[in-house]
């Protein structure tokens, strides 16, 4: 039954190319593989649901995004492991990617909630957990 399960996320964003090469390259290590692309959109699947990265239009670009607004505030995927999450760490921080409560991590969602918190180029919050 897929009642109630998410088919597909879309998301804006202010500079195509700098956003499809950071989720490619997320995607991708969670297990994602390429969807669909066109010229300015692309999107990831795995299984049955999919993620959409297309860029904003011109006029739109005025007001950025801030993940304390009105609306999204992150997504939050599962790693294979505790040792995935300390991989994806220490890529994201080889790419200059800013691991967000880092006097907290790995357990900046609590005790037993082993993650990782960093931004998309836009600053929407990302996490990647581990199962527990």
């Amino acid at each position: 039954m897929k009642r109630g399960l998410i088919h597909h996320i879309e998301i804006y964003v202010s500079d195509f190319e700098r956003s499809t090469d950071f989720w490619g390259w997320l995607l991708e290590s969670l297990g994602y593989c390429v969807h669909q692309q066109w010229e300015l959109g692309m999107s990831w699947k795995l299984g049955d649901t999919y993620l959409v990265f297309v860029q904003t239009e011109d006029r739109y670009l005025d007001v950025a995004y801030h993940r304390k607004r009105t609306g999204l505030n992150h997504l939050a995927f599962y790693a294979d492991s505790r040792e995935h999450v300390d991989q994806l760490t220490q890529q994201l921080k080889g790419q200059g990617v800013t691991v967000l409560y880092e006097d907290d991590h790995p357990y900046a969602g609590g005790d037993s909630h082993y993650a990782v918190y960093f931004e998309d180029p836009d600053r929407m919050k990302v996490e990647v957990v581990a199962p527990e």
